[in-house]
């Protein structure tokens, strides 16, 4: 299930973080979020360690914690979206199927971004304050019967 959802500017400030769960795991998230993005970087400047091509936006899981799986995507523009589930128990065979959806889930997420920041009383590198992608993006985690909350 989806708890967690974030999308970071490409100087790594944050643009948007939601969470699916109760108000305590709020900061722990955002801990999680902040963490990844040092994995990012490492991938993105190391791109023949970690066997990505220049054009791959999907960057697949990031890293486990002892309850999390963290998820991320880059984008062209080097702004970064961050997924955070609790899918811990899935078998060897359920691995591609679930790659598969999270690749989807991320562009969704991206097209919704996209329509956001297209907005012209948008100002760039700011936070993301829009009631519609907000609402975009819960239907987008709902429509993956990931998330136990809306």
């Amino acid at each position: 299930m989806i708890v967690c959802v974030a999308v970071v500017g490409h100087q790594n400030n944050p643009l948007y973080i939601q969470s699916f769960t109760e108000a305590d795991d709020a900061l722990k998230l955002h801990h999680i979020v902040h963490c990844s993005l040092d994995v990012v970087d490492e991938r993105v400047n190391n791109p023949k360690k970690s066997g990505l091509t220049l054009n791959e936006t999907f960057l697949g899981l990031l890293y486990p914690t002892e309850n999390y799986k963290v998820y991320g995507y880059l984008t062209n523009t080097k702004v970064k979206f961050i997924l955070v589930t609790t899918d811990l128990d899935v078998r060897d065979a359920d691995v591609r199927n679930l790659r598969c959806g999270i690749a989807k889930f991320f562009r969704r997420f991206h097209a919704a971004y996209v329509d956001a920041v297209s907005n012209p009383f948008h100002v760039p590198g700011k936070k993301i304050t829009s009631r519609t992608f907000a609402e975009r993006v819960s239907n987008i985690v709902k429509s993956f019967g990931l998330s136990s909350a809306g």
